[in-house]
């Protein structure tokens, strides 16, 4: 145990433990571990204490820690410790005090009323800070078994899925993201009451089954400092009430969601009456040519007409109308159906394959954008058109 840690334990308190901290970081460092930890940060909050940011040095180690009781983040970052010590500062002023720093190795100095000064030759930031006797730390997650997913496919997964949770607080399990490891299987689900989005991948490796319901926020967090390296792994840990996520020198900590999840899988459906195969982009495109009459308080569905070999798609609102046809290659019936079109933009802005295949059940009945693989599948339900 350390000098700091068994002090704190033995007086129940920080104050006057090591108040005189010195470190010496970049400001590049410095800049990214502050942007990295803001995001467990919340925006509104009746306890000052979680709108710090906890700076931390001891065992030769500088680790910045944000923590809004639901989500927390602790990331560690280089630099020199001349004397350990410990303080909470204010998130907002210091993201904006780091970013204004020079490009330079930037001293920080606390003294015992917890007075922070940032250094570089003449140019001297003070900040008030606070003791962080009454931060809330990460709580202490086991970590029997390491389920590792490259950073790459990670953030791929969050992007194809996060666009469907819900917003609605008064569902809270339709804003979650239901995670199933089983096997050398992942799959991902979202949905908000229009739509359901679903994403498999491969794992590397065999896992006992798992199940879990994990806030889309953090995902969202997580999505935005992962890194793109395909190189690079993430170790996920799973409890009964936490998970948490390990890269880089970054640990991101979140509550799970409690309840089961919708029977998604009693939602889909394998029988279809019209399959269409064509281009991603060429639909994409046309899609956002008719948002042009899909204004706000002009929200107008997209009309799909599929005849022989063809897709026209029609718009008619009071700020105007849009006709477009596109070549597919169509199986089974013809049939004309209604959509949002922001639902199918939504789908399609995250598929990566050049051609698609939608299918059509009847004109009241959900389509389904899948690939063969079974790797993604998008459900979009109609809009009325009577």
């Amino acid at each position: 145990m350390n000098e700091l840690y068994y002090y704190i334990l033995v007086s129940g308190t920080t104050k006057g433990v090591w108040n005189n901290m010195k470190i010496i970081c970049s400001k590049e460092d410095l800049v990214n571990g502050v942007q990295i930890v803001s995001k467990a940060v919340p925006s509104n909050t009746t306890m000052s204490i979680l709108e710090c940011i906890l700076i931390r040095a001891e065992d030769n180690m500088i680790k910045l820690t944000a923590n809004d009781m639901e989500l927390g983040i602790e990331t560690e970052i280089p630099g020199t410790i001349e004397q350990p010590g410990i303080v909470a500062l204010e998130s907002k002023m210091l993201v904006e005090v780091v970013r204004k720093l020079p490009n330079a190795d930037i001293t920080i100095e606390t003294d015992d009323n917890y007075q922070t000064r940032f250094k570089y030759d003449t140019l001297k930031f003070d900040l008030n800070g606070k003791s962080g006797e009454d931060f809330s730390y990460l709580p202490d997650i086991e970590r029997n078994e390491a389920i590792m997913v490259s950073a790459f496919t990670m953030k791929e997964i969050i992007r194809q899925t996060i666009f469907s949770i819900g917003v609605n607080e008064s569902n809270k399990i339709m804003t979650g993201v239901h995670m199933v490891i089983k096997n050398d299987q992942l799959k991902v689900t979202t949905l908000d009451g229009h739509r359901i989005s679903i994403r498999r991948v491969l794992l590397k490796n065999i896992y006992n089954e798992k199940e879990v319901i994990i806030p889309g926020k953090t995902l969202s967090e997580i999505s935005k400092i992962l890194p793109t390296d395909a190189e690079k792994d993430v170790s996920i840990f799973l409890t009964n009430s936490h998970v948490l996520f390990e890269f880089d020198n970054t640990i991101i900590v979140s509550r799970l969601i409690e309840g089961n999840y919708f029977s998604v899988d009693k939602m889909m459906s394998s029988d279809y009456e019209t399959k269409v195969t064509m281009s991603k982009k060429d639909l994409y495109d046309c899609i956002d040519r008719s948002m042009l009459f899909s204004k706000e308080g002009n929200k107008k569905p997209v009309v799909i007409n599929l005849t022989d070999n063809v897709m026209e798609i029609k718009v008619d609102s009071p700020l105007g109308k849009m006709d477009e046809e596109i070549e597919v290659t169509k199986q089974g019936k013809d049939i004309k159906i209604g959509f949002n079109p922001k639902f199918l933009l939504d789908a399609l802005k995250v598929i990566d394959e050049e051609n698609i295949d939608v299918y059509f059940v009847n004109p009241k009945a959900p389509c389904y954008i899948k690939d063969e693989n079974d790797k993604y599948t998008y459900l979009i339900l109609p809009v009325n058109l009577s």
